[in-house]
């Protein structure tokens, strides 16, 4: 639906160098496929393309996952439905190598393509890939252009496994990371990513870990797949201090992610200061789901939401985008999303914690202000 206003330019042509990418001249309009358009309000893209990625039968990341989210969204007021669109090779390519996207792109069309042992592909796997990528571009470019307030892309198959050069983890390209990376081509000075899932985001934190203008924050259940997300791991080189890991052990619910997020998550980035907040948003830690042991509920989700959206107010004069990573409870990830929406509506109160105890969290919150010491005030 049009809205009779003028659609900005957006739309620029990129220099890929040693750097990174560099825009340089303003290029002609493209509309963003806007199903419904207005200025400002709270977006979300979901299309059901994305349903056709099929893993294989029994697998936990199944299409019943966006299809869910699809009915319960269906005509649901208060709300900016956004068009996907794919991402570019050039933008995947922002993250991920040649290589690697055009061993992706090979798959397109064939019935079944084994990538690792939780990770395979069916014929129109390549073409959701690019749509969850570019999904989330979508609500960033309308977040900049000032459409709306902010955005939760609705995706599959997720991201924040996705190495630079291989697929894992269910994962094909890393979402969350082609956006950082297209941001910082923007202007975007600094961008921070939250990433609440309850596996750590081995190809988020690798893709970034040298970099000192994207800050990386993970909590996490641990030790468990994928194995990384360790304490010590704090970032490399010139990006040393721009990883920020808290690794739980199973059983953390509510109380615990409350008390982590506000000592420790919002003082290091409120130091950070992003001019985007990027969050990872995973349903997995869901005291439902069947493949994690945590304990959070909707409570602990609009906290957490509530905390991200908080400090893009303070820091990114209010930019902010989510991007839908694990779940696999289907009622876990239906009230998640919906609980981490009305924070982005915003919802002033946030609930009281219903599961955990904050005190529990004191052994590993200790050892990350050690970790962290020599880069934040904590």
């Amino acid at each position: 639906m049009s809205s009779g206003m003028p659609m900005p330019n957006i739309e620029a042509e990129r220099r890929e160098n040693a750097a990174g990418c560099q825009f340089i001249t303003v290029a002609a309009s493209r509309p963003l496929c806007y199903r419904t358009w207005v200025a400002g309000g709270t977006a979300f893209v979901l299309d059901a393309r994305m349903l056709a990625h099929d893993p294989g039968r029994g697998h936990p990341e199944r299409p019943d996952r966006l299809r869910v989210l699809a009915e319960h969204l269906d005509g649901a007021r208060g709300l900016v439905r956004l068009g996907a669109r794919p991402a570019t090779e050039e933008e995947i390519a922002l993250v991920h190598t040649p290589a690697h996207i055009e061993r992706l792109a090979a798959t397109a069309g064939r019935p079944r393509v084994v990538l690792d042992p939780d990770t395979s592909t069916s014929p129109a796997s390549y073409e959701a890939a690019r749509l969850a990528a570019g999904s989330l571009l979508v609500v960033c470019e309308a977040v900049l252009a000032g459409q709306v307030t902010n955005g939760f892309a609705l995706v599959r198959p997720p991201g924040h496994h996705a190495e630079r050069d291989r697929a894992m983890g269910f994962c094909l390209f890393d979402n969350v990371a082609i956006a950082a990376a297209w941001l910082r081509c923007r202007g975007l000075r600094r961008v921070v990513i939250i990433d609440w899932d309850l596996h750590h985001g081995n190809g988020t934190q690798h893709l970034f870990e040298r970099d000192p203008d994207v800050l990386y924050v993970s909590t996490h259940q641990y030790p468990f797949y994928p194995g990384t997300g360790a304490t010590e791991e704090v970032g490399q080189g010139a990006g040393a201090g721009r990883t920020l890991n808290l690794p739980f052990p199973a059983g953390f619910g509510d109380g615990e992610y409350m008390r982590a997020f506000a000592e420790v998550v919002l003082p290091v980035c409120r130091q950070f200061a992003p001019d985007f907040v990027l969050v990872s948003a995973g349903f997995d830690c869901d005291h439902r789901d069947p493949l994690g042991g945590m304990a959070v509920t909707p409570a602990g989700f609009a906290a957490m939401a509530r905390a991200c959206i908080d400090l893009a107010a303070e820091t990114a004069a209010g930019r902010f985008a989510a991007v839908l990573e694990g779940g696999y409870d289907l009622g876990a990830i239906v009230e998640g999303v919906d609980a981490t929406l009305a924070a982005m509506q915003g919802a002033a109160a946030t609930p009281a914690a219903l599961t955990g105890d904050a005190r529990r969290a004191e052994t590993v919150l200790a050892r990350v202000r050690t970790a962290q010491a020599p880069y934040w005030r904590l």
